[in-house]
């Protein structure tokens, strides 16, 4: 398909860099776990010992249904579907035509079709958080630690409402986003899926009625653990997709944390304590040919609130269903992967823009070395150890919205009634060594990080 007739920027302008992302989130990718929810049940199913066994023959045709899906495949469910005008039974009757079973009634047993559904859907889910999310966010984790290592004893200037505050380094507020992004990884790391597989309305009906004294219960419960899903044991038709809401939740959580670094990040390349390396043939402005524009990062952060609008309204719509089922869910779990895409998309503009990151040591010590004012703080605590009542006050006086120099500085030390000791002491502090345990911080944060992530790689 070209990529210059199409709706979506995923599927066109961004359409070869997440075309790999359509194995988890295409309607094809749907039918294929569909399929294979329906052949497993099959193959499940034979081992009860309530059916005549299936033959070697038959078993070899159904693993090969599910390791083989095709295009032509697909094709021929969609030709079934435009007839039944329903997708489910398409891929029954397509499944009866393609292993072509001695008892075909095997195929979608005593199932109705949100048991097939919820159990595609959380296939695929599964697949792209293990194979693409968590990955995608270690990687991420990877940049990041290497960034924060490299500055992590680089004094850098910090600001709180806006205003210079208390020096801080580099590498101490990256390890600040990575210390935020580990707690997220440990949830992917550690997240289940929920499943259901329990007849129309949640209660195993049809299963008892046919055969009223084997135990469904169980039967469903060993089916769901092997496909790697927590059982949902209480349901209406419907799986309760909390435990989607909670996916997309953490997924909002690590946008919105991405956000915030990204908005950091252009923020300190829009003060000059940050820039961008060069690459020839870009261009930053139409007009300004001097310009490097942060584009990786503001590319991302629009993405990151498309995915965070779309992953708030599933979140919310998705866990809510009249009685026992309304079809209100079906188009809108469509777009579970769009959400996701853009997500996905997000992550790896933030990685590009943080590759061409480099950092201004020059201007980050300048700067704090023109803002003597910040001594005041840790002048005023000393004196509070020396037994100078109130200077916080008498520091206030000096300080607060005012230009300072240190010889200012060195004139009110000259006033106190201290030991000279204490006033040599105070004589000898600079902005940009003023950086308290921030290194100690970032490189705990990192040992932290590295550890888990190679624990998670062995």
């Amino acid at each position: 398909m070209d990529t210059f007739h199409t709706i979506s920027p995923l599927d066109g302008r961004y359409g070869v860099r997440l075309h790999h992302l359509t194995a988890y989130f295409s309607e094809f990718a749907l039918m294929q776990a569909r399929c294979e929810v329906e052949l497993r049940y099959v193959l499940a199913l034979n081992k009860t010992g309530l059916f005549s066994s299936l033959t070697d023959e038959e078993t070899q045709r159904i693993t090969d249904a599910i390791e083989n899906f095709s295009d032509a495949d697909y094709q021929k469910i969609k030709e079934i579907e435009s007839v039944t005008r329903h997708d489910v039974k398409a891929c029954e009757i397509f499944l009866r035509e393609k292993v072509a079973l001695t008892d075909n009634n095997l195929i979608h047993f005593a199932l109705t079709s949100e048991d097939v559904n919820n159990l595609a859907y959380n296939l695929m889910f599964k697949s792209y958080l293990a194979e693409e999310h968590l990955p995608q966010l270690t990687k991420l984790l990877d940049i990041l630690c290497r960034q924060a290592e490299g500055w992590k004893a680089i004094p850098f200037p910090a600001r709180t409402h806006g205003q210079k505050a208390t020096p801080t380094t580099a590498g101490k507020e990256i390890a600040v986003f990575v210390n935020r992004l580990l707690r997220q990884y440990r949830k992917l790391k550690n997240f289940r899926f929920s499943g259901k597989l329990n007849g129309a309305v949640g209660n195993f009906s049809a299963m008892l009625a046919a055969f009223p004294d084997y135990n469904w219960m169980n039967f469903s419960y060993r089916f769901l653990e092997r496909l790697g899903l927590a059982p949902n044991i209480a349901t209406t038709q419907i799986e309760d997709h909390d435990t989607w809401a909670e996916y997309f939740n953490i997924t909002r959580q690590i946008n919105n944390i991405v956000i915030d670094l990204n908005r950091d990040i252009w923020t300190y390349i829009s003060r000059d304590l940050f820039h961008e390396e060069t690459k020839a043939g870009e261009v930053g402005s139409s007009t300004m040919p001097h310009k490097v524009n942060p584009i990786n990062f503001e590319n991302s952060e629009g993405n990151l609130m498309l995915s965070n609008s779309l992953l708030t309204m599933l979140s919310d719509k998705l866990c809510r269903s009249r009685m026992q089922r309304d079809l209100s869910d079906s188009t809108v779990e469509r777009n579970i992967g769009v959400a996701l895409a853009h997500s996905f998309l997000a992550l790896t503009e933030t990685m590009r823009g943080l590759q061409k990151v480099k950092i201004d040591e020059q201007n980050c010590r300048a700067e704090l070395e023109d803002s003597p004012e910040l001594l005041a703080e840790p002048i005023q605590t000393i004196l509070k150890t020396a037994g100078v009542d109130d200077p916080y006050s008498l520091l206030k006086q000096v300080t607060r919205g005012k230009t300072v120099t240190y010889e200012d500085l060195g004139q009110f030390i000259d006033t106190l009634d201290v030991d000279n000791s204490v006033k040599s002491s105070l004589k000898n502090l600079q902005v940009s060594s003023y950086i308290g345990d921030a290194e100690r911080v970032c490189t705990d944060v990192l040992r932290i990080t590295r550890h888990e992530i190679e624990e998670e790689r062995r």
